[in-house]
């Protein structure tokens, strides 16, 4: 009986979803969240300059408003993120995945886009062709091409 009630724990324990982290309006420039899984956490309004999420899991994650300035997204899973009105200039977000984001109002000035993937993601047509001048390379993870994924003519 005793072994069947640790067993069952265990399997709750393990079986539980991760909560997801809450750093809205939070103060975090140059923090380090390298690697890290951050799925459908939450940093809305937060000061996120010269940031490091690279490699890390945003998958689902809220930057709605959030300044990215020069922060470094290098191989970021940002599927379905909402990057709505946030400032992601000089951004690294080379060989990351966007797949599915929301990004209508983001600013992605001088952001370095090498191999990044665009499939699906909701921005303003003048962004997207600014993007398109400066297009190049293919998402190691995906293989899409960046020009591609912007749907760029």
């Amino acid at each position: 009986m005793a072994i069947a009630l640790v067993g069952i724990l265990a399997w709750t324990i393990l079986t539980m979803p991760a909560l997801a982290d809450d750093y809205n309006k939070e103060f975090l420039v140059g923090a380090d969240f390298s690697g890290r899984v951050l799925t459908d956490s939450s940093f809305t309004k937060a000061n996120l300059r010269e940031s490091k999420f690279s490699k890390a899991d945003l998958h689902g994650v809220s930057f709605f408003g959030a300044n990215l300035e020069g922060a470094n997204l290098e191989e970021a899973d940002l599927r379905n993120a909402t990057l709505d009105t946030a400032r992601l200039s000089r951004a690294n977000l080379k060989n990351a995945n966007l797949e599915g984001a929301f990004a209508f109002n983001a600013k992605f000035d001088d952001a370095t886009i090498d191999g990044a993937d665009f499939t699906g993601v909701d921005m303003r047509q003048d962004v997207q062709d600014a993007l398109c001048d400066r297009a190049t390379g293919t998402n190691p993870t995906t293989k899409r091409s960046t020009r591609d994924t912007l749907n760029c003519y």
